[in-house]
């Protein structure tokens, strides 16, 4: 199982011991901790309420710039260093870093989130943040601008307590994450290979607050088959139907799917041909793919890779790949033994679950250096106009956070 050790910046096997003993272990400095944060849950909220305001669709760089600014002027206000990452085209990413004078390892805890949202402008007029039910509502919520909050918090909780960690503190908060995090992956990856562990700050699984400790590759396949045009009534026998290939084609893949393993195979868009009467001379598929290990991921490639016509004379072209590596349980174990112990000093009963979609710390894990996602927002609705999170939630968020920190 994956720990955090002492002496190296990663240590991805060996045998599972009980988190170190230290002052703020004990019961009663986590719940001094958590109560410091419960008098700030007004102030988180609206906090919250700021940056989802703020709308950040991925493919709106004004947008993104200006939040990225936001998000820099308050881990200033933290007393962090704070740099803007500049992109041409996406989004600027910001890198913070965070050093207390008693840190005693020189490898940091990254932090690792989001900014960007799914959401168009303009969709905070319809769906607008408001507080209802205990639950804070609107586009971005849940995924992930509460995560954005309790980084800020348990940051500010820690200082408030006078609590040194003993590490420096690494955060990331990238732009392009919910597109693919085309620009955003060489900076997650330098910073990870530094790092002792990676805390990542997507929202928790389910509405219960599961911590993520694995989650599946994710992967795009484009399927495309060229056939012969000709007269669907004067001379069909001259055509070669490029619509019909690709059918037999998705019959095929069909068969990949192994879901009692993890592994699925879906064909989620299909294009193709001109008209009802000219035998279709294109066709083309996109195929989604998710597989919860490394071997599962090579396999399925190899498979995408070698497939053939199935039509005399039709040609096929197999484009993409896997585009997320699986976030795999063997670097989130030890984490999350850790989390779990503070956790339950803090009052909260944490468990753990497998996500089928991918994040960031996928990219992380996949280097072999120890993840645990899902440290965020409690809520549900994801990218729904029912997207919301607990406010109760969001001081014990930090709070584990902030143990985490203190602890690593």
């Amino acid at each position: 199982m994956a720990r955090v050790s002492k002496d190296s910046p990663r240590k991805t096997s060996g045998r599972s011991t009980s988190p170190p003993t230290l002052p703020l272990a004990s019961t009663n400095s986590l719940r001094k901790l958590l109560s410091v944060l419960r008098s700030r849950e007004s102030e988180m909220v609206r906090l919250l309420g700021h940056f989802v305001r703020a709308e950040s669709p991925s493919d709106n760089k004004p947008a993104l710039d200006r939040l990225a600014r936001t998000l820099a002027a308050e881990w200033r206000k933290r007393g962090a260093s704070v740099k803007i990452l500049p992109q041409p085209h996406n989004g600027n990413h910001v890198r913070i870093e965070w050093r207390s004078s008693g840190a005693t390892h020189t490898a940091p805890i990254l932090l690792l989130g989001h900014f960007d949202t799914v959401y168009e402008l303009g969709t905070i007029n319809h769906m607008p943040f408001r507080i209802s039910r205990g639950r804070a509502w609107g586009p971005g919520t849940f995924d992930m601008k509460s995560g954005l909050v309790i980084a800020l918090f348990a940051v500010d909780a820690l200082r408030r307590m006078g609590l040194q960690p003993r590490r420096p503190v690494i955060g990331l908060w990238t732009s392009d994450e919910e597109i693919g995090s085309h620009s955003s992956r060489a900076y997650i990856e330098l910073e990870a290979r530094r790092a002792a562990a990676v805390l990542v700050l997507e929202p928790a699984g389910q509405k219960d607050g599961k911590i993520k400790t694995t989650r599946k590759g994710v992967g795009e396949f484009t399927l495309e088959a060229t056939g012969r045009a000709a007269h669907a009534g004067l001379d069909p026998q001259n055509g070669i139907n490029a619509i019909d290939e690709l059918a037999l084609q998705i019959a095929r893949i069909r068969r990949l799917n192994r879901p009692k393993h993890g592994i699925t195979v879906n064909a989620d868009v299909i294009e193709g041909g001109t008209r009802s009467n000219v035998i279709a001379e294109k066709a083309r598929t996109v195929v989604d793919v998710r597989a919860p290990r490394m071997f599962d991921m090579g396999s399925l490639e190899k498979k995408f890779r070698s497939l053939r016509p199935f039509l005399r004379g039709a040609k096929l072209v197999v484009r993409g790949g896997f585009n997320r590596p699986p976030l795999e349980r063997r670097v989130t174990a030890g984490l999350f033994d850790q989390a779990k112990s503070l956790g339950k000093n803090l009052g909260l009963q944490l468990e753990e679950c497998a996500a089928g979609g991918g994040s960031d710390g996928c990219f992380t894990g996949a280097l072999g250096v120890p993840t645990l996602d899902g440290l965020g927002g409690v809520g549900d609705g994801a990218h729904s106009t029912n997207e919301h999170v607990v406010l109760r939630a969001l001081p014990e968020r930090a709070a584990l956070l902030a143990a985490l920190l203190s602890e690593l």
